[in-house]
């Protein structure tokens, strides 16, 4: 379940970002992969996803919600789940790395 602590709230000014996205109208089942999916189906679902965010006018805002909230699945903003893990993992060592000094 993606954490919703740091999000802004229900206002629109925070979500109006979404009516814009190219994914809009696209069967969602494409940024999200089935159970058991491997291999070159799922590499190549990714990288139809990927090409859609990579058009996008709100691929930004979509990447930085998917940080934020901690999605845990799919492709938001033009990364994978790996993708924004490596991000999240950087970040914080990054920020320990900062502490320290």
């Amino acid at each position: 379940m993606s954490d919703i602590s740091r999000l802004p709230g229900a206002f629109e000014q925070y979500w109006a970002w979404q009516l814009k996205g190219a994914c809009r109208g696209v069967d969602s089942s494409l940024f999200f992969h089935p159970p058991g999916e491997r291999g070159p189906v799922h590499d190549e679902r990714e990288d139809v996803a990927k090409e859609i965010c990579f058009h996008c006018p709100v691929r930004r805002e979509c990447a930085q919600y998917a940080l934020a909230a901690r999605e845990r699945y799919g492709v938001w903003g033009g990364l994978t789940e790996d993708e924004r893990q490596d991000l999240v993992r950087r970040s914080r060592t990054a920020a320990r790395e900062r502490a320290r000094r």
